[in-house]
């Protein structure tokens, strides 16, 4: 035995006896009642924090949401090694357990897509939506149209309009980062003012938990307030008739508009709607058939799992109670799963135009497609469980809404929104923010207490939306970022600057909402200020633009 080989041996008895010591430990501590010391404490909000701030400095999102979890880990085993790398290792398990409908709807509609695109059906209907929409305005209302109407559930809603409407953006010029942002800006912002859908169905479920609470009604009698929502559709209206952006995005629209839908190296879906294998015999309903099956079985499969279609159940049942207790990511599953079948049989027994072989390498193909976004979710889940459910952030939310709002009167419902804001910005979640939230409001204000009452709550839905909207590790955000094909940070940058002047015209609206009361006159004084703000920064841009010019000369 040579001497560096002898020399080696102490060092690994060393580390294999901290190593059993270390486990040893762990499974010691694993007998008792586990707490960590950082439990409900302000620092249970590091590790999303961290993981965005490192996202957003270094471009790197994978190893920034990694570093995120671990920490959290470290947090939640009061930095024993072994149990965080365990305690992550158990919650990417369960978190990926829990999503993994989600997961087999990316990849069956990446299946999809490919599909569409091989068969020519894309590039059909691209061709035909060039002559029918002939201009960059009409091709962003025309997106907004869709995504409204597909209004039923965020996911279903990112995707589907993402991937139905980007042959006709890229026809138009319009960037991949301005698509992300008017499907993401609609996705939520409509579901949450949707009485029939997977969020209304949420939202009522959660305030239905208290006493004497009717949630249907609760959640309607809030659409009013939802400011946030009702001012980012305003916002995309707007944005769109002038034909005007601001910020990261105008760099971005005026690189498109001399063809780089991309502007940024980083371009991780260039070349995936590449046409060199596609048919040229593509029809547009090779494209509109599909996704109206789509549509049609993923909502079913919503209502299926609500059980609307249960044996000996009442088929007449309402349709709200349905989604009420639907299982989103399992509906999906299912529909998906039934659109997978369908095209199967549709392009190789009804059109004949592609072989079995062709047809089952697009299921390959599509799976490449998702894996970035299934990546970034599969940590975005993990981070907002290390958070919520190892470090219990949500409790410590709780507890400093229990102890402040009520102080605050008047000020609450800008209050709300705040916290709101935050909360889902940090955790990545809507869903989970109003969760914890809906129940400290309507205890706080009382159940009796009119319409202070719903302007709170509605602070409460537009705090979460916007706070989801923002943040680079929520699932919708990364879900818009997909169906769009866009490179993650460019949607989070290039969609930050039109959320916080939501935003802030919001709050300043919920400032006023808690001394007027007024539903018709704090809604027309939230429009004008809304169409002020942005006649302001357009007068800006346009300034900007004529010194531009003088400069060049």
């Amino acid at each position: 035995m040579t001497r560096t080989k002898r020399n080696w041996i102490p060092l690994l008895l060393t580390i294999a006896a901290l190593a059993g010591l270390l486990m040893t430990t762990a499974f010691a501590e694993g007998e008792a009642v586990y707490e960590s010391n950082f439990f409900a404490q302000p620092l249970s909000l590091l590790p999303p924090v961290l993981a965005i701030v490192l996202a957003l400095i270094t471009k790197e999102v994978y190893t920034s949401l990694f570093l995120g979890c671990l920490v959290g880990g470290f947090l939640y085993a009061n930095f024993n090694p072994v149990l965080a790398v365990t305690s992550v290792y158990d919650t990417i398990a369960s978190k990926v357990g829990e999503n993994m409908g989600i997961v087999v709807f990316l990849v069956s509609l990446g299946f999809i897509v490919v599909l569409m695109n091989r068969s020519g059906g894309s590039k059909a209907y691209g061709d035909w939506a060039k002559k029918v929409i002939k201009t960059r305005r009409g091709a962003l209302l025309a997106t907004m149209i869709l995504a409204i109407v597909l209004g039923v559930d965020d996911y279903f809603n990112n995707l589907t309009t993402g991937n139905v409407m980007r042959p006709v953006t890229d026809g138009h010029q319009i960037s991949r980062a301005k698509l992300a942002y008017m499907i993401d800006s609609t996705a939520a912002p409509v579901c949450i003012m949707m009485p029939i859908s997977s969020w209304a169905a949420a939202v009522s479920g959660v305030a239905e938990s208290m006493e004497g609470v009717s949630g249907l009604q609760l959640f309607i009698s809030a659409i009013p307030w939802n400011y946030y929502a009702i001012l980012t559709i305003f916002t995309l209206i707007v944005l769109a008739v002038f034909d005007e952006d601001f910020g990261p995005m105008k760099v971005h629209e005026d690189n498109a508009k001399r063809g780089d839908i991309y502007t940024t190296p980083e371009r991780p879906f260039e070349g995936a709607d590449d046409e060199s294998k596609n048919s040229t015999n593509g029809k547009v309903i090779d494209l509109i058939i599909p996704v109206i099956v789509l549509i049609v079985s993923c909502v079913s499969g919503l209502l299926f799992t609500g059980g609307f279609f249960t044996p000996g159940s009442d088929y007449f049942m309402d349709v709200m109670g349905a989604f009420a207790d639907c299982t989103a990511a399992t509906g999906l599953m299912y529909g998906s799963f039934i659109v997978v079948i369908f095209c199967f049989l549709y392009f190789l027994v009804f059109r004949r135009s592609m072989s079995f072989v062709q047809v089952t390498d697009c299921i390959a193909e599509g799976f490449k497609v998702m894996v970035p976004a299934i990546l970034i979710l599969t940590f975005a889940w993990t981070i907002s469980g290390v958070t919520n459910d190892l470090l219990g952030a949500k409790y410590f939310v709780e507890e400093f809404m229990k102890s402040y709002a009520a102080d605050l009167a008047n000020l609450l419902p800008a209050v709300i929104f705040l916290v709101s804001v935050l909360l889902a910005f940090a955790t990545g979640t809507s869903w989970g923010t109003f969760g914890i939230l809906i129940p400290i409001v309507v205890a706080t204000f009382g159940v009796d207490a009119g319409t202070i009452l719903t302007i709170g709550l509605g602070a409460c839905l537009a705090g979460a939306v916007c706070g989801d909207h923002c943040s680079p590790i929520s699932d919708t955000t990364i879900l818009a970022s997909t169906g769009a094909q866009c490179y993650h940070l460019n949607h989070v940058k290039t969609q930050l600057p039109y959320a916080l002047t939501v935003a802030g015209v919001s709050f300043v609206n919920y400032v006023l909402a808690g001394f007027i009361q007024n539903v018709v006159i704090n809604l027309a004084i939230a429009f004008v200020t809304m169409f002020g703000v942005l006649m302001l920064l357009r007068a800006t841009i346009g300034k900007d633009k004529v010194n531009a010019r003088a400069a060049a000369k």
